[in-house]
This record gives structure tokens, C-alpha cells and sequence, in this order.
């Protein structure tokens, strides 16, 4: 929305008020102003000159030679091609070194050989019409030669460009903005007396109004002009229009662009001798009905449509261009204004579906004041009187079936000052309102009826809070019960996890959670495997992004397959993702899942290294490992499941070789697929801390033989279950399988270390724990020592 700011001198006020303290205090008490331009600064030694002499120029035939009096001691050269001229012609002049709008310089120069000191400008040039002008501007005689051509035409004018929110349709005209200033600087704010002469006439006789659908039309308001003028609209109008971006038209088309721009109203001037019957109906457009519009086009009407008709045929579209059956003409000398109020939703349901969305629609759209259209008809009829553009028929046409009750709410000072913070005084608040034109009184506040955006006591106090000014409004504490905020036990896992996988040489990834399902296969899952029950997509993407997965190891190697394609000699990555699992008919359950894989940074053994790390960091360290061979995506005998407490709670491993080849990776992958809400289950921050020995540690190494096929694990097992509270650690040093070990047996070595916190052990504390550990061995692993 653009405000000329010599407009807002009609309605207040604007001594001592710059453009930029006005964009400022405008911006702070909430109308954004975009900007201000004032195209008048960029002219600069441009004045009225008069033409005193004119000869042909010797060399062109199209150009001209004239001695110019620009006030000045003696007369300048200016050489032309303009055909409007003539001796004694009063026209803007930009003599040498000025600046003309859109950063022209003019400066003296030659026109095929002979000397010119300047320019006559024409409208375009000055930034008056965005038109191109076929001759230079011709002056009234009486103008000032010398004068600055700024002074002369008003040029000097401020335009204010404001962003207005679509709950501020009141904002959408010149009154509403004028308002809004006169809030803001405590002014008064007034809007000058509307008086119509009109005739003795009556309206009734002219035309009449029907509205058959008073849910698409509120309010219609007609009034009829007679003997009407079709001129062009005095400098004034046009200067006010053109500053707002409107092309002036003549006068009766400029005075409904006029009153939509003051009174934000949208207006229409219907030819009366061009409507049957003089008889205005406002209804549901037919289905199918024709109609060209005023920009000559022809436009196919829906039911869903408001339309304008007589009594025969449609003559507009409501809220969005007349018809060119009933336009406004030169031959026109009898004219029916309307001003009326229509259905947003319905306004706007039309002009998209004619793809026509006019200043007109644009308004309706946001809803309008009915109330405003009685005081915009007159306004216009007033303008006809002042222009001498017609006669106005006495009477209106005020047909109102959609009349709303003001809406009143609470007023309650105290309740407001606790909801903003303030301890403003009732009475500041009161004056606050009542510049904004509510009403206050017996503890009500009446709401005016172009602020349908204040519905209730909040609506109010921001009112107040942003005409007082936000920026008065002190910075407090937070008060009441204010709760501690922090990470759950979950997120604190998760940020751990990132730490000590990063820690390891891993880097995140993130991927989709939808997957191709045929990454089912290239995994080699077996077609009975529950996993194979994804969750399907409605409307996909595509093939590739169908299901949602199950089994996050496909993404992982999708990542690492990516590295690979692009040359990189290792990768190593893990990702907390979230897997979906069907339930039947309610949705799929959402459970976490720890993946990681890699290729070039170790073997089976280096990755479970990491895990074993990932477990002791989180705080889990009862854990073990089994072999498993069962499944089809891992190699069966590189493969194992990590076990807590004794339950399985994921697997890793060597990649088979067949998956890998589905994934184009031509070198060993390990993965793991770890259960994260296992990993949380088993999560603790506790540490429990010891002293420094006092006491020496005695060690002992033992070397059994048993069968090759018994994990190293069962050796453990044995030892840890002694429960001895000597037996600190022990660690596992050499397997052996050769020459000095007989076929199918293998040799294990551990190194054990024991300590008591209160004495130094002896070598019979000591070996009675091993002889336990041996016998224990031999019994259950058949295990001999070496």
C-alpha cells in the first residue's frame, strides 16, 4: 500500500514530522513501512523556461534551434527534436549539469554540429507518466520562468510503501493509514465533512436493486448521476493517483479509484442507459454464462461466481471488473455508482478461477466494513459536485440484509497490565483506544466495525501495547513455576553414542527412512522373513522410495557403496536411525536402531573392538558375544551376536560376500546392527570409583588345550563366574593351532592378576582360586593345561 505523505495533511496534522521519523514511529507501532521514495530528489537544475526564438537547424531537417530564457542574464541554446514547440512556449528546461529521475545527467553538448545547453523535458522524463510522451510539456503562460520545476509541478512529494498484514484490511486505504499515523503521534485525527449537493429528483426513478443471495452481498449501496461530464480529472487527482501507482483514465473512472484508494472501498460506474430495466440484480453467476469483462475479454462464468446483471443478461462479476456491456464512455451522461460489500471466500473463488485478480478482488478478499460504503458513495458524489462532472440524483439505493452487531468485550485494565508486563494507568490506556476510535465505557470497550481483527481482552491489550510502544515495554524475569529444563536420558545416550563412535574414526550419517523394496533381496532376507513386512507408502516419490524399512543395514551399505564408487581406500560410518515395524491394523511401531559399517579400517576383530568401547562408555559391562551363522546378510563364519544379560540385542560382522557384490563393493564390509532401546534399557551415568592400591598384585598365566571349536568365550565365562574378590582382571594373550598342538585342538593363553585391598595375598589364596578356575575347565570344556 502506497501513501502519498502530503495525503495525510487532509486528516492531520504533520508539522515537524520527517520521512524518516515517520517510517520509523510507523514501523514500531506495528504498520512496516517498507520505504520512502521521493523521485523529486533526484531532479536537480531542472526550471521553467520560455522560448523566445526558434530557427531550423542548418544540417537536420527534424530538429530545431531556440533561444530559451531561463531567468537567467541572457538566453541558452537548446537544440530540439520535439514537434510541440513553438516561439513563446513555457516548458521545463534541464539546463547544463542536471539530474533527471532514474539517474540521467544532462550536460551541454552538440546536436549535428551546433551547440545545445540543455534539454526540454517532456512528461516521462520528469517522472510524471509512466507513458511515452510524444512532445515536451507545455506550461501554462503564466508560470514563473527560472522557477525550480519541482516547486512548479509539486513533484516534491513523499511516498510511503507500507507491508499491511491480511488482518488489516482497515490499513488497505489512505483514511485507515492516516488513522494509524494520527494514533501513533498523538494527533488529532479528523476526516473532513462529506456533503452532496444533489437534486430534487429521486433515485427510485432512475434504478433499482435486487439482491438474491444476501449471503454473497452484505451491503449495496447505489446512487445515480445525470447530465455526466466525461474530462480528464484535474492535476491534483492525477498527481494523487499516479503517486500511488494508478493510471488516470478520466474523471469518472479516476473518482472510483480515487474513493478506493481514500476510503478503501471499491467502487463501480455502471452506464445506466446500458442496464435493462435500470435494474440492478446481484446473484449466482449461471453455469456457463458468458461475459466480457472490461479488458475485452470474453469470460465463462460459474455458479460458484457472484454475478452483476440486469434483467436480461450478466454485466460484472462482483468484487472482481465490470462487464464492457454497461462500461463507462465518452458518450455516457448517465451513471450508477456502486459501492458494496460481497463474500470474501466467494471474491476470491471467482477471480482465481478467471485468473483476473484485480485491486479490487484483492480487497474484497480481506473483508470489508459494510459500513464504509454509505460514506464512500457519498464521497464520490461529492467529487462529481466539486469537478463539475454531473448532477447527482437526490436519494440512495442502501440495500443492507448483512448488518452486524458491533461487537463489545471486556475492558479490564488490570487483567491487561498482567497480560503485558505494564502498569500503564487506565486513563492511558482509555486515550490509547479511543484514538484508535474504540469506545470506552462502563467497563466495556466497543470494538469499531472496520477492526474485525479484535476479538477478544489479547486483541485489546496489544492495542494498547503497541500504540504505548513496545519498546517502552521493560525486560522482566519470567515468572511463576518455571521448570528445569534438560536432555532426557534418551538424548543423553544418543550425544554420547555420537561421541564415542566418532571417537572410534566413524562418521555420522544420516539416510531415508523409505527404501527401495527390493534392497530386501540384494540383503538376500529370505521371502519368509517377518522383515519382508514393510510398511507401504500412499504416494511415493518413486519405486526406490516405496516402504519404509525394517532393517537399517541396506542404508549403511547404500553409503559405504557411494565412498567406494568415488575412490575412497576406507570409510568407516554409523548412523541412529529409526526402523518401522508393521502391528497390524494400528501403526507401525518406531524403534531406534545403532548401524555401523566400514571397509579399510580393520577386520571383524576392530570392529568389535568399537562395540566393546561403545559398551564400557555407555556404562554397560556385563556383555559377551555368541557366534551366529544363521544370518543370510552376514558371512556365517565371521559373524556374531552381541549379547546383554544374556539376550541377543544385535549382530555384526564380516558382510556376506554375495550382499556385497549386490552393492557393487569390491573389498570386505563389516556392519553391525545394534538395538538402541537395549543399549538405553542398559544405560547408566554411575561410576564407581577406587583408591589407588596399597597392595602388590600377584599374576598368574594359564595355558589350555581344548577343542578348536569352543569359543574363547566359554573360557571367560568360567572365569568371571568364580566371583572371586581377588581375581582383578585377566586378559587373553595367545591362541595357537600348529605343529605342537595336536589336529582339532587349539592352545589358549590368559594372564590373570590378583589383589586384595587389605593385605598382600599369599601363594596358597592365589592358587586356590586357579585350581578352581582348572578344575572347573576341565570338567565342563574337557580342557587340559599345557
Amino acid at each position: 500500500m502506497k501513501l502519498p505523505l502530503s495525503w495525510l495533511k487532509d486528516y492531520m496534522n504533520t508539522d515537524g514530522i520527517d520521512d524518516a521519523t515517520y517510517a520509523y514511529e510507523m514501523t514500531m507501532s506495528g504498520s512496516i513501512v517498507e520505504g520512502i521514495e521521493n523521485s523529486a530528489k533526484e531532479i536537480k537544475n531542472v526550471v521553467v523556461g520560455k522560448i523566445l526564438k526558434i530557427d531550423r537547424h542548418p544540417d537536420a531537417d527534424k530538429l530545431v534551434v531556440c533561444q530559451v530564457d531561463v531567468g537567467e542574464d541572457a538566453p541558452i541554446q537548446i537544440v530540439t527534436g520535439a514537434p510541440n514547440v513553438f516561439e513563446g512556449a513555457v516548458l521545463p528546461i534541464a539546463k547544463h549539469k542536471s539530474n533527471l529521475p532514474g539517474g540521467i545527467k544532462i550536460t551541454k553538448g552538440k546536436l549535428r554540429g551546433v551547440e545545445s545547453y540543455g534539454m526540454m523535458c517532456s512528461t516521462d522524463e520528469l517522472g510524471i507518466s509512466d507513458e511515452r510522451a510524444t512532445g515536451v510539456l507545455i506550461l501554462p503562460e503564466e508560470t514563473p520562468v527560472g522557477a525550480n520545476i519541482v516547486d512548479v509541478l509539486g513533484l516534491d512529494e513523499s511516498v510511503a510503501e507500507f507491508e499491511i498484514t491480511s488482518n488489516r484490511p482497515d490499513c488497505m486505504s489512505i483514511i485507515g493509514l492516516a488513522r494509524e499515523s494520527a494514533a501513533t503521534f498523538n494527533r488529532e485525527f479528523a476526516i473532513p465533512a462529506v456533503t452532496v449537493q444533489e437534486n430534487n429528483e429521486s433515485v427510485t426513478d432512475y434504478a433499482s436493486v435486487e439482491i438474491q443471495n444476501p449471503e454473497l452481498c452484505s451491503r449495496f449501496v447505489g446512487r445515480v448521476v445525470k447530465n455526466v461530464k466525461i474530462a480528464p480529472s484535474p492535476e491534483w487527482m492525477q498527481r494523487r493517483l499516479k503517486a500511488c501507482g494508478i493510471r488516470a483514465i478520466n474523471n469518472i473512472v479516476d473518482i472510483t479509484n480515487y474513493i478506493m484508494l481514500e476510503y478503501g472501498q471499491p467502487m463501480h460506474a455502471y452506464d445506466l442507459e446500458h442496464v435493462e430495466g435500470g435494474k440492478i440484480i446481484v446473484r449466482n453467476a449461471k453455469e456457463g454464462e458468458m461475459l466480457e469483462t472490461l479488458d475485452d475479454q470474453p469470460r465463462v462464468l460459474s455458479s460458484s461466481m457472484i454475478a452483476i446483471s440486469d434483467e436480461k443478461r450478466a454485466i460484472g462479476v462482483a468484487g472482481v471488473m465490470g462487464g464492457a456491456n454497461s462500461e463507462v464512455s465518452e458518450a455516457t451522461t448517465l451513471v450508477m455508482f456502486e459501492a458494496a460489500t460481497f463474500h470474501p471466500v466467494a471474491v476470491r473463488r471467482g477471480a482465481k478461477a478467471l485468473g483476473m485478480r484485480t485491486e479490487a478482488s484483492a480487497l474484497f478478499e480481506k473483508g470489508l466494513d459494510a459500513e464504509n460504503c454509505l460514506n464512500a458513495i457519498n464521497r464520490a458524489c461529492q467529487l462529481i459536485c466539486e469537478l463539475g462532472a454531473g448532477e447527482v440524483v437526490g436519494g440512495v439505493i442502501d440495500l443492507y440484509p448483512g448488518k452486524k452487531e458491533q461487537r463489545v468485550l471486556p475492558f479490564e485494565p488490570e487483567k491487561m497490565n498482567r497480560f503485558l508486563g505494564l502498569s500503564i494507568s487506565e486513563e492511558e490506556m482509555i486515550n490509547i483506544l479511543e484514538r484508535l476510535e474504540f469506545t470506552v465505557k462502563d467497563g466495556k470497550a466497543y470494538v469499531p466495525t472496520f477492526r474485525a481483527d479484535v476479538e477478544g481482552m489479547a486483541d485489546v491489550a496489544e492495542e494498547v501495547a503497541r500504540i504505548y510502544g513496545y519498546n517502552k515495554i521493560p525486560t522482566t524475569m519470567m515468572q511463576g513455576g518455571v521448570t528445569v529444563g534438560g536432555k532426557t536420558p534418551k538424548q543423553k545416550l544418543e550425544d554420547l553414542l555420537r561421541n564415542v563412535l566418532t571417537d572410534c574414526g566413524l562418521f555420522e550419517s544420516m539416510t531415508y527412512s523409505f527404501i527401495d523394496p527390493k534392497e530386501n533381496d540384494m540383503v538376500l532376507i529370505p521371502k519368509e522373513d517377518s522383515r519382508r513386512n514393510m510398511v507401504v507408502i500412499s504416494n511415493p516419490l518413486g519405486e526406490e522410495n516405496s516402504v519404509m524399512r525394517t532393517d537399517m543395514l541396506s542404508s549403511i551399505l547404500k553409503v559405504l557403496r557411494t565412498n567406494y564408487n568415488r575412490r575412497n581406500t576406507e570409510a568407516g560410518i554409523f548412523e541412529i536411525g529409526a526402523i518401522y515395524l508393521p502391528e497390524g491394523e494400528t501403526l507401525p511401531r518406531e524403534t531406534q536402531c545403532v548401524a555401523m559399517g566400514m571397509y579399510g579400517m580393520g577386520d571383524f576383530y576392530d570392529l568389535k573392538g568399537k562395540l566393546e568401547q561403545m559398551l564400557e562408555t555407555i556404562g554397560i559391562t556385563s556383555y559377551g558375544f555368541a557366534p551366529c551363522s544363521e544370518n543370510p546378510s552376514f558371512h556365517p563364519g565371521r559373524c556374531a551376536s552381541l549379547l546383554v544379560g544374556g539376550k541377543a540385542i544385535g549382530v555384526f560382522g564380516q558382510v556376506h560376500p554375495k550382499v556385497s557384490a549386490n552393492f557393487k563393493i569390491g573389498t570386505d564390509v563389516y556392519a553391525a546392527l545394534i538395538d538402541f532401546e537395549a543399549l538405553l534399557a542398559g544405560y547408566t551415568t554411575d561410576r564407581t570409583f577406587k583408591q589407588l592400591p596399597k597392595f602388590p598384585a600377584m599374576s598368574r598365566d594359564i595355558a589350555v588345550l581344548l577343542d578348536a571349536s569352543i569359543p574363547v568365550g566359554e573360557i571367560e565365562r568360567i572365569i568371571k563366574k568364580q566371583n572371586s574378590n581377588i581375581l582383578e582382571s585377566y586378559k587373553l594373550f595367545d591362541v595357537y593351532q600348529g605343529e605342537q598342538v595336536e589336529s582339532g585342538k587349539k592352545s589358549v593363553a590368559y594372564a590373570l592378576s590378583f589383589r586384595a585391598e587389605d593385605r598382600t595375598l599369599t601363594d596358597e589364596e592365589v592358587n586356590a582360586v586357579m585350581d578352581k578356575i582348572l578344575a572347573d575347565l576341565k570338567a565342563e570344556l574337557q580342557a587340559e593345561l599345557r
